[in-house]
């Protein structure tokens, strides 16, 4: 018998990698193609928001109870952004499980690497976007007697 060690395949890693590599490849999709659902206008979301602002604003002031949230539903944008956080997240721990059965390193670090940049790349566009966000909200606000009129009601 040979004392030369088995050469073992580093299959958490070479999944991870590819699992990360898929991820990134849909993160970086989904913001450069996307929205893949109709969007309504900007007009018409702005104008909703402030309409929504309005009604919150006047059922507070005369005491009556707010209109419950309604949930989400699954459209296609929101099951593409799900599938590349989870095959991010599945990336990183195929790395992280690599690294514990000692496989070559960069595979792991590939795995771990792509994973990271696939949920990183996403946060950091929902963060640019909710800031931009604020912002309009922010003017909307501050401009609400003269987009809508007086709140006398």
């Amino acid at each position: 018998m040979s004392d030369a060690p088995a050469v073992r395949t580093p299959w958490s890693g070479i999944t991870g990698m590819m699992a990360g590599a898929i991820a990134l490849i849909l993160a970086l999709f989904i913001h450069s193609a996307g929205p893949f659902d109709p969007q309504p206008t900007i007009g018409q979301s702005i104008g909703e928001i402030a309409a929504d602002i309005r009604t919150s604003a006047l059922k507070g002031l005369k005491g009556e109870a707010q209109t419950a949230a309604e949930a989400k539903a699954w459209s296609l944008d929101r099951i593409l952004s799900a599938s590349a956080y989870v095959l991010g997240g599945i990336a990183i721990i195929l790395g992280v499980v690599g690294f514990v059965l000692k496989e070559n390193r960069r595979i792991v670090i590939a795995a771990v690497g792509f994973g990271g940049l696939a949920i990183g790349f996403q946060l950091f566009v929902w963060t640019v976007m909710i800031i931009a966000g604020v912002i309009i909200i922010g003017y909307i606000l501050a401009n609400l007697g003269g987009i809508l009129g007086d709140f006398s009601g």
